[in-house]
């Protein structure tokens, strides 16, 4: 799986701030590996739709053991209602064990300027 490309479940407004969260995992073993992969289509149905996303984009490295997410949503509050609720929390909850490395970056950007680059992803969780 490389890239699943963005998605836009609800559109921003026009000239509207979207909050922008993007992370960096890295696992332990390929098992984790598989393990995220396995997760995945879950979580991307949960994201395409839910109340507040704006869009979002997986960035898969399965033999590298890395994977990289970008989503935009509405407000910090919806973010936080996606990751606590439906296949994101218990998914999450299970890959804890087979992370070796996580990092997250949040950020405001303007509407107009989704989809997320992936060389912004890069630059802003490094």
């Amino acid at each position: 799986m490389p890239t699943l490309p963005w998605i836009a479940p609800n559109p921003p407004p026009p000239h509207t701030e979207v909050h922008v969260f993007a992370s960096r995992f890295e696992t332990r073993t390929l098992w984790g590996s598989l393990r995220f992969l396995l997760g995945t289509p879950g979580v991307w149905r949960q994201v395409s739709r839910a109340p507040g996303a704006y869009g979002a984009s997986l960035k898969a490295q399965p033999l590298r053991r890395t994977f990289w997410t970008v989503s935009a949503w509405e407000s910090p509050k919806a973010l936080g209602a996606f990751a606590r609720t439906g296949p994101h929390a218990p998914t999450a909850r299970g890959l804890r064990p087979q992370m070796r490395d996580a990092e997250f970056a949040g950020w405001t950007a303007k509407g107009e300027d989704l989809p997320v680059d992936w060389t912004e992803v890069r630059r802003r969780l490094t």
